[in-house]
Parts: structure tokens; C-alpha cells; sequence
């Protein structure tokens, strides 16, 4: 799954694709290096983040999942797009406009997903991007984040959801400690998901706060800056394969599809 932010203000790559055009020539870069799905995205998750209006997101979003979903149709290559998005108005029109897939952090628009006939992600989020990283705590995060996915699951197969994906939320409400502990039990999760009858996992560490933290200058309390965040990206994404995690979400399609190719066989 590869990241397209259509946001002035995403942490990662906020303000690169804020034009309609610039987004769908982001989306076919992605499409033409290896994307399973394009995933788009208008409103920014990161720790902090404040909600835009729905017609703001509307208007980045739709257009963009509507061009990019005709492209894969018309070269035949099987990539779909998902939206990111936690707005059932947004997520309906998006989905209307050619979306396959709903990749939701709220964990709560399954009926929408269902009455759509499309696919569902359900995400593992503590609190609001806005204060989620203020002071998160938890008794048992490993296993108060497999059994909230678990009866998110259960919800959306009840409203009618065929394809459930369920994703722990790396970075959401999480402290570097919280995201270690779960990145350590990921074959935990992907057994009880398989279980649950879910599709997969989800994972999502590209790029992330906590890879910074891991990569900062020894002495220092400074995380690596984003730029420098690669390595540790692929090193936990590689790892999530060889626990049996089925899709990543990803900002570097190309080098991340090559460990793919490179490691499977022998994962």
C-alpha cells in the first residue's frame, strides 16, 4: 500500500501532492513502482493534528480516487486505490468514485465499508491525532490492542464485510515502548486475526517518530530526522513479513517492493 497524503501537512511528504494533478502523477509513480493499492489520503493523522472540514477533504480526496481508480482500470495492471479516511461522508464518495478499500483509524465505519460492498481496514488508534501522544498508557498493550481489533472484525463481518484487514496502529496513542512490545508479538496478532477469519494485517512504520527515536545520534534526545528513517523502515517491515503480515503501508513503494522480492522466499 503505498502512502498518497493530498495535505499541506502531513509529517512525512505534507505539501507535495496538493494539487489534484501533482497527486495523480504522485499515484501513478506509485502504481508503475510496484503499489498493490494507492492509498489516499486528505486530513493528516500525525500526533497533533487538527480535523479539516468535510468539504476540504472532500475536494482533495475525490477527485484524486476517481482518476487514479479510471488509470488502474485502464492499464490493466490489477492496482486498486483505498481512501484514508475517518468521515462517512468521505468515505462514501470516495468509494463511489472508484475506492475498493477503506482504510478507517477510527474503527468505526464498517457499516459504511459493508453497505458499499467494500473492503475495511480497522486500526488500533488511543485518543484523537490531536492529543494521542500526550501521555498514552496501558496495562497490556499487546493485548488490549489484539482484543479491540478483534471485536472491530467481528463488528464488520456482522454489516456485511468481506475483506477485513486489521492494523495495530503503530504511532497512534503508542510510546516507542508500546510500538516495540507490539512489533515483537506481530505473529501474535496475525494468528489471532487469522482465527477471527480477518484477511491480514496491516502494518504501518514507514517513516515513523519512534524509527527517529531508535536512529538518534548516540548522547542525543533528538529523533533522526525524517530523511534519515529509511533503513529503519525496512528493517520492521521486513521483519513484519517474516511474522505473516500481508500488506505494508508505505511511503517508498520501489526499494520496499525489491526487500519484498529479495526476502519472501526466503521468509
Amino acid at each position: 500500500m503505498g502512502v498518497l497524503n493530498v495535505t499541506p501537512d502531513s509529517f512525512s511528504d505534507g505539501g507535495l501532492y496538493a494539487t489534484v494533478d501533482a497527486a495523480v502523477a504522485r499515484g501513478l509513480d506509485l502504481m508503475a513502482a510496484g503499489a498493490d493499492l494507492v492509498d489516499v489520503g486528505g486530513e493528516s493523522s500525525r500526533p497533533g493534528a487538527e480535523p479539516v472540514p468535510v468539504d476540504v477533504e472532500l475536494e482533495r480526496v475525490v477527485p484524486v480516487v476517481e482518476a487514479l481508480a479510471a488509470a488502474a482500470r485502464k492499464g490493466g495492471h490489477g492496482a486498486r486505490v483505498s481512501v484514508d479516511t475517518v468521515k462517512p461522508e468521505v468515505a462514501t464518495a470516495a468509494l463511489a468514485a472508484g475506492a475498493s478499500l477503506l482504510n478507517d483509524i477510527s474503527a468505526s465505519l464498517y457499516e459504511v465499508a459493508g453497505a458499499a460492498g467494500a473492503g475495511w481496514v480497522a486500526m488500533h488508534m488511543r485518543g484523537q491525532p490531536r492529543t494521542m501522544q500526550d501521555d498514552p498508557q496501558y496495562a497490556d498493550v499487546v493485548d488490549e490492542v489484539r482484543s479491540f481489533l478483534l471485536e472491530r472484525a467481528d463488528r464488520a463481518r456482522r454489516a456485511g464485510v468481506g475483506e477485513v484487514w486489521i492494523d495495530p496502529g503503530i504511532g497512534f496513542g503508542k510510546t516507542t515502548a508500546h510500538n516495540l512490545s507490539l512489533l515483537r508479538h506481530l505473529g501474535d496478532l496475525v494468528e489471532a486475526g487469522a482465527g477471527a477469519g480477518c484477511t491480514g494485517v496491516l502494518l504501518g512504520t514507514s517513516r515513523k517518530r519512534f524509527l527517529g527515536v531508535l536512529a538518534a545520534a548516540p548522547g542525543s534526545e533528538v529523533p533522526a530526522p525524517v530523511a534519515d528513517r529509511a533503513e529503519g523502515s525496512l528493517a520492521t517491515e521486513a521483519a513484519a513479513l517474516v511474522a505473516g503480515v500481508g500488506m505494508l503501508r508505505v511511503h517508498d513503494v520501489a526499494a520496499t517492493v525489491q526487500m519484498a522480492r529479495l526476502y519472501g522466499p526466503a521468509a
